[in-house]
């Protein structure tokens, strides 16, 4: 699956590697973060069974890329079965599912070998596929940056069929991490989509089909990529330039800040969560599990870890702050393991423009397995009307909400 060299290029994942293996044996490959739930999700339940299946096969770490490609093929194949049999919504619903299962194959590689470089390509595919059968407009864009035929791919979905002269609002996703734009908007119901706003999501440098193209992430980047994904979306023929809402979800949450920092007023508002704004990267690098450090160094292009320890202690919010010139929400969970809350308090705390700053009791990074959440206000459609209500100017909130164990919010104006 991956070179030795690779293996052996962070201290505590080659020290720890037979001690992941034996967690994954004794509680299931979400020893790190609910990758099922999240991978599925925009997939619905049509998803449920491949994914549950993948989680009762996987018993090692080595297991997860093979297990969630062999689904994966198996969706792609029953896809173009559908597709020879003239039963679209079935192939586009299949090979949809495929590129979710793709997408999550692709993790566990933390290189670009031949068989990463395989599921990115079948990921594309599917998707492209999905694209082409869906039953409203789906726009594959790619943004010229980074050097010669280097682009950021996205694809910009629209609420319908545009009317001659129609322009929509749009909301601008970044994801984290481990995911890729693919698993950012919902095949059906999709939060933004409903409310009537587009929905462009990409992969930014280090993410996605980037790491496969070598356009890596460095502190900084993300803002010029911001700057050039809203240059070509303004050009849109169908997209209000201004009515345009940002959010970012896990390391997201720090790219869309900068995103917000890069743009200024040109945007309506900026949504966060699953927050990531510990200077320096220490939790999730260097007490988190070392899955994280290892999918992060490949991200940006190093095998060396000492050299990198230098390079993610770059990583801070403080230069944002003072330029973010847009309204400002942030949602995280009391307890999150890869990036304190206190560190999100204390950015909030500084930002000069209407914020809301929503904080769930006992929940940890991602948002979701604790009382706060499903008896308080889920936190996706917090988010989704929060930026529509930007979108329609709306006046901003500027207040701290913290929902209790019991789903009960305290709201205190700031």
């Amino acid at each position: 699956m991956m070179r030795a060299k690779t293996e052996n290029m962070v201290r505590r994942w080659k020290e720890q590697r037979w001690l992941m293996d034996s967690v994954i044996q004794a509680v299931g490959m979400e020893w790190d973060q609910p990758r099922l739930g999240y991978t599925m999700y925009p997939a619905g339940p049509d998803a449920v069974a491949d994914f549950r299946t993948v989680g009762m096969r996987v018993r090692k770490f080595a297991d997860m890329h093979r297990e969630f490609g062999a689904a994966a093929r198996r969706r792609e194949i029953k896809a173009e079965a559908f597709e020879k049999q003239g039963r679209l919504v079935s192939a586009r619903e299949g090979y949809f599912i495929a590129a979710m299962l793709y997408s999550a194959a692709r993790w566990p590689i933390f290189e670009s070998n031949k068989v990463s470089i395989d599921y990115n390509r079948r990921m594309i595919a599917c998707y492209d596929k999905f694209a082409a059968f869906m039953n409203r407009p789906i726009e594959r864009i790619e943004v010229p940056f980074g050097g010669k035929r280097k682009f950021l791919p996205g694809y910009l979905h629209l609420p319908h069929k545009p009317a001659s002269g129609e322009k929509f609002p749009l909301v601008i996703g970044i994801d984290g991490m481990d995911g890729s734009k693919e698993i950012m908007a919902s095949m059906y119901g999709d939060k933004f989509i409903e409310r009537g706003m587009a929905n462009f999501i990409y992969d930014g440098p280090g993410q996605g089909e980037c790491t496969i193209s070598e356009l890596l992430v460095t502190p900084t980047n993300h803002m010029d990529a911001a700057r050039a994904v809203h240059e070509r979306l303004i050009r849109h023929p169908h997209i209000d330039k201004d009515r345009i809402c940002i959010w970012g979800i896990s390391f997201g949450s720090f790219f869309a800040l900068q995103a917000a920092a890069a743009l200024g007023s040109k945007l309506k508002g900026a949504a966060v969560t699953f927050v990531n704004h510990e200077p320096g990267l220490n939790s999730i690098m260097d007490m988190a599990s070392p899955s994280y450090k290892m999918r992060f160094m490949y991200m940006a292009g190093f095998d060396d870890e000492k050299k990198f320890d230098a390079f993610k202690a770059k990583f801070t919010v403080a230069p944002l702050i003072g330029k973010i010139k847009c309204p400002v929400l942030v949602q995280g969970g009391e307890d999150d393991e890869l990036s304190p809350i206190e560190f999100s308090t204390g950015m909030v705390a500084k930002l000069k423009v209407p914020k809301k700053f929503v904080v769930y009791e006992g929940e940890r990074h991602a948002i979701g397995g604790y009382t706060a959440s499903y008896l308080g206000e889920n936190w996706f459609t917090m988010l989704a009307d929060w930026c529509r209500d930007r979108i329609d100017c709306k006046p901003a909130p500027n207040e701290h909400v913290h929902f209790n164990s019991l789903g009960q919010p305290t709201v205190t104006p700031y």
